[in-house]
């Protein structure tokens, strides 16, 4: 049954994990090309880019929710309901996605107050607002995304993403460094790139949805739903925990970042470069864990226990895999991999010496992913708002100032941090995901 299960969670895992490399390439793809145009423009979207990824990761977290719902009901082959379900999860998704949208356009106002080396600001604005912009192409595509996710069709959203992706890069091509008649943009250039690739990726999704035959059941079952309050409630439930626990997790790294603007210009752009390196490892993971949620949820419909434990066994032998891998590419190609980003010899000096920091929170970053996502298919996700608080809020965030600044470790302090938070956020996880699991089986 164990080898069944890591089957399974790598067929499903696979095409999402495709898929995300496909959204490390855009990362490198920007900060490979943003970083060659110049320093200043990559440690503008070392900035930019920290504090989006707290919305980005929250809006993910959000559409989250969506996933174990659908599984357990096309486990259960009532697709109908399915269909009813991602019209209520869309509107859910929407307008929470103009509630972030909100926050961050008020946020626009007090940039020049962040702290942040003023020769900056001219960058930061105009790239801060396309990205704001393309923000509402990401909630629509993630949660589009995650209804085709739980229906088992992973490689639709595979599919889409790799499109973007070539859009992206070769948008990047034409108006960042200005080609044929397109303006030289600079760092805008990557912004639009960005968000023509959003929208572009968010109608191919569309399609397939309205138009694809095998989905014909779930679009009866769209048109079918009404507006009721008590679905839209049920929806938010399962999903405003995950995007909350996404949104400290991810502030953790946000506000380090911010933290590294203090420190000087090259730790900040040092940040952005090392981030984007650690995103191979957690996206990765994400992929993965993904399809070990699908498999536990449609499990947890039809309580078959013996396998509901049998998928959580693989799927962390998988994770602990990707985490060996992902180490030794950093411990053996950590140096060319720095180089592909800029030329900046400072840069690169510091971001080589933080290679064994940014290997000691692959550990913690699988072991926290792996029991997010195990929570998350059992669908009792309330949790998960306390573990983020303590481990993110309470010792990350906290313990990174200290470490950085009254103790003299500087960026390197802030990068230890992250494996503190990380190992204690798995740890608790794991701890939530065996007792939800004990109290699931002794009610049956």
């Amino acid at each position: 049954m164990l080898l069944t299960q890591h089957k399974a969670i790598l067929r499903l895992g696979v095409p999402i994990a495709i898929g995300q490399l496909g959204v490390i390439v855009i990362g490198f793809a920007d900060t490979m090309m943003v970083g060659h145009y110049n320093t200043d423009s990559l440690a503008a979207a070392s900035f930019v880019n920290s504090v989006f990824n707290l919305v980005t990761f929250m809006l993910l977290g959000y559409s989250y929710g969506l996933t174990p719902l659908v599984s357990s009901l096309f486990g259960q082959r009532r697709c109908t309901e399915a269909g009813a379900t991602l019209r209520h999860a869309l509107i859910c998704n929407i307008a929470f996605a103009f509630v972030i949208m909100g926050v961050m356009g008020g946020l626009y106002f007090y940039l020049d107050r962040m702290g942040q080396p003023e020769g900056l600001l001219p960058l930061i604005r105009p790239y801060y607002i396309t990205v704001l912009v393309s923000m509402f192409f990401v909630a629509l595509f993630n949660a589009l995304r995650q209804f085709t996710d739980g229906l088992t069709d992973t490689s639709i959203g595979m599919y889409a993403l790799l499109t973007g992706n070539v859009l992206n890069i070769f948008g990047n091509w034409l108006l960042i460094y200005g080609i044929g008649p397109f303006p030289e943009l600079g760092l805008l250039g990557a912004g639009l790139s960005t968000l023509f690739s959003r929208i572009v990726i968010t109608g191919i999704m569309v399609c397939v949805i309205l138009f694809r035959r095998k989905y014909a059941p779930y679009r009866q079952g769209w048109s079918q739903a009404g507006w009721a309050l008590k679905p839209l409630r049920r929806i938010n439930a399962h999903s405003l925990p995950i995007a909350l626990q996404m949104g400290m997790e991810t502030g953790a790294f946000t506000f380090s970042g911010v933290m590294a603007g203090w420190i000087g210009k090259v730790d900040l752009a040092t940040f952005q470069v090392n981030i984007t390196l650690g995103g191979l490892g957690f996206l990765l993971y994400y992929s993965f864990a993904s399809g070990m949620s699908i498999r536990l949820a449609t499990y947890f419909g039809l309580s078959d226990w013996d396998k509901v434990r049998a998928t959580e066994r693989a799927g962390r032998h998988i994770l602990l895999t990707m985490c060996a891998i992902s180490s030794l590419i950093f411990i053996f190609a950590g140096r060319q991999l720095i180089g592909l980003f800029t030329d900046d010899a400072a840069v690169v000096a510091l971001a080589v010496s933080l290679i064994p920091y940014l290997v000691l929170y692959q550990v913690g970053d699988a072991l926290q992913v792996c029991y997010a996502n195990a929570l998350r298919g059992t669908s009792q996700v309330m949790s998960m708002m306390q573990v983020a608080f303590i481990s993110y809020i309470v010792v990350n965030i906290p313990l990174g100032y200290v470490l950085a600044f009254p103790c003299g470790m500087g960026i390197h302090g802030l990068y230890l941090a992250f494996s503190a938070g990380l190992m204690l956020a798995g740890t608790l996880f794991w701890w939530h995901f065996k007792r939800a699991f004990r109290r699931s089986s002794a009610l049956v």
